[in-house]
C-alpha cells in the first residue's frame, strides 16, 4: 500500500495494526491448550543452567531470585553469557512483567510492576491469564497515543532511551513479543515432537 504526499500517515494505526494482527490472529492462538507439563519443559540435555518460574523452596538457578509469592524467577543482572536456556515459563512472564506491566505503569498509570515484586504464575494457565490482562493492559494506552504523542520522547521511564520517541518504544514492544512469543510457539512444537 502506498501513500501520496497529500495523505497523512496514521502512524498509530500501523503500529497498533501490526502487533494485533500478530498476537491475536498467529501468535496467542498458539499458546491455547498449553499445559503445565509444557509450561515448565526444559529440552536441553546437558543439564547446563536453565531459567525459569519455580517454587520458591526450590534452590536457586540464579543469583537473583525476583518474585513476592510462592513462585519466582531466576534473574541476574548483567545477564551472564552466554545467556542461560529459559524454560516457557520463564519467557512468559518476562513479557508479562518486563514487556508489558512495566511498561504500563511507566506510561499508562498500570499499577507497579517489576521482576522483583511480581505475582508469577505457577501454572500455565495462570500465566496466560496475566498475559492477556496485560497485553489488553499494554494495548488501552497505546491506543490513547496520537501521532503527535508517538512523536514525544519516551520520559524518565526508559532510563537512557528517555528521548527516543513514542513510537520507537511501540515498535520495541512489538518486537518483543513477535520475538518472544514467536520463541515460546517453536518450544511447544519441540515439546509435541520430544524424543
Amino acid at each position: 500500500m502506498t501513500t501520496t504526499h497529500d495523505e497523512t500517515l496514521d502512524v498509530p494505526r500501523v503500529l497498533i495494526e501490526q502487533i494485533d494482527w500478530h498476537v491475536t490472529e498467529h501468535l496467542r492462538p498458539r499458546l491455547e491448550g498449553l499445559t503445565d507439563e509444557e509450561y515448565f519443559y526444559d529440552p536441553t540435555t546437558d543439564r547446563s543452567p536453565v531459567w525459569s518460574v519455580h517454587p520458591r523452596a526450590e534452590s536457586s538457578r540464579a543469583a537473583i531470585q525476583g518474585g513476592s509469592g510462592e513462585f519466582v524467577i531466576d534473574v541476574e543482572f548483567p545477564e551472564p553469557r552466554p545467556a542461560p536456556f529459559t524454560t516457557i515459563a520463564w519467557r512468559l512472564g518476562h513479557v508479562i512483567v518486563g514487556v508489558l506491566a512495566a511498561r504500563s505503569h511507566g506510561h499508562h498509570d498500570g499499577p507497579p510492576a517489576d521482576y522483583m515484586t511480581w505475582e508469577y504464575a505457577g501454572t500455565a494457565a495462570g500465566a496466560l491469564a496475566q498475559f492477556d490482562a496485560e497485553y489488553a493492559r499494554w494495548m488501552r494506552g497505546v491506543r490513547t497515543w496520537s501521532t503527535e504523542d508517538l512523536a514525544a520522547p519516551t520520559g524518565p521511564a526508559e532510563g537512557p532511551f528517555a528521548e527516543e520517541p513514542r513510537a520507537t518504544l511501540v515498535a520495541h514492544i512489538n518486537r518483543e513479543l513477535i520475538h518472544h512469543l514467536s520463541e515460546i510457539a517453536l518450544l511447544r512444537d519441540l515439546y509435541v515432537h520430544r524424543a
